[in-house]
């Protein structure tokens, strides 16, 4: 069965941040002319005298943000996740990372569903980038319910943070007596079979592909990962001695995001066979959401037909060093 409908998390961030500032005098954000599109204008109504509207001018964004960070203000810089971190990577760096300034930088638009604004708008590496700047605590909430209490998790911790935020409303995943716990990964389905790891919306089509892995008689455990950096490695090892296997799904890229940090993990941890599924090295698209997710193959059906035929596999084939171990 689907789950739940849900908000979109743009919609949750706006609304939540505008609550928190109603407490905290230190919140401010600052929009780079996206504001209608990432939630932050919800922020602005509440609060206008606490919202700076800086233009298409990311890095220059940045640069404002870490300066109020220094006066002791906690800014929000939020703009579109391929101009917070592609245009604006060496003003995150070297003025906000380096530093190690309280800016929160919420990247909107995150993954492949962007509203048809197609691969200049999409970015699949913002995960594998963030993850690798030292200090940065990098956080992708799966549902509504889990963006409301990640946004005040990283709101009550000093130091840079990126938050990924989706365009799209989200499938409810967790009910309301789930607890969000910055650095904690979270079980939300049990098998012996093999151990799905993901993160952030992904997670909610994971979920629904191991309902349908379980009708196929294919019982999986899936982890949830939303804080990516600081990853916790004792819940991935102990899944991974639980099942053997592991298979990362994400909406980024392979290369370098979850999958990535799972593997370096696992590498020196506890070795097992790991297999990676996301985008395959390529940028995205224009197009409806569902055939977008359909050939990237993220969604729940592609995803349970991709896990499903990697377990009927024989493990020879399906990892080949094997044969010559």
């Amino acid at each position: 069965m689907p789950l739940p409908a849900g908000a979109a998390l743009r919609q949750v961030f706006g609304e939540t941040l505008a609550e928190l500032a109603r407490h905290d005098p230190r919140i401010l954000v600052l929009d780079g002319d996206v504001g209608s599109s990432t939630g932050a204008a919800i922020f602005e109504t509440a609060h206008p005298q606490r919202y700076i509207q800086a233009g298409p001018a990311e890095q220059n964004m940045m640069a404002m943000a870490a300066g109020l960070a220094t006066m002791g203000f906690q800014p929000y810089a939020t703009t579109f996740t391929c101009f917070a971190v592609a245009r604006a990577l060496d003003s995150v760096r070297v003025l906000i990372a380096q530093p190690r300034l309280d800016v929160k930088i919420i990247g909107g638009y995150a993954g492949l569903l962007t509203g048809m604004t197609g691969k200049t708008h999409q970015m699949f590496d913002d995960i594998a980038i963030m993850r690798s700047l030292p200090y940065m605590l990098v956080v992708a909430p799966a549902d509504e319910t889990e963006a409301r209490q990640a946004i005040a998790a990283v709101a009550g911790v000093p130091g840079p943070a990126y938050l990924q935020i989706t365009r799209e409303p989200s499938p409810v995943l967790f009910g309301s007596d789930y607890t969000f716990r910055l650095g904690r990964a979270v079980t939300v389905r049990d098998g012996k079979d093999a151990t799905l790891i993901s993160t952030g919306v992904q997670t909610t089509r994971v979920y629904e592909a191991a309902e349908i892995l379980s009708r196929r008689g294919i019982e999986v455990t899936v982890l949830h990962v939303p804080t990516i950096k600081p990853l916790d490695g004792d819940a991935v090892v102990a899944a991974a001695q639980a099942s053997g296997y592991v298979i990362t799904i994400e909406e980024q890229s392979v290369i370098g995001g979850l999958g990535g940090a799972v593997a370096e993990l696992l590498g020196e941890k506890f070795p097992v066979p790991v297999k990676r599924l996301g985008i395959r090295d390529c940028f995205g698209e224009s197009g409806p959401n569902d055939r977008l997710l359909d050939k990237y193959r993220l969604s729940a059906a592609m995803v349970a037909q991709d896990v499903e035929a990697l377990l009927r596999q024989p493990s020879d084939e399906a990892f080949p060093a094997a044969r010559s171990a």
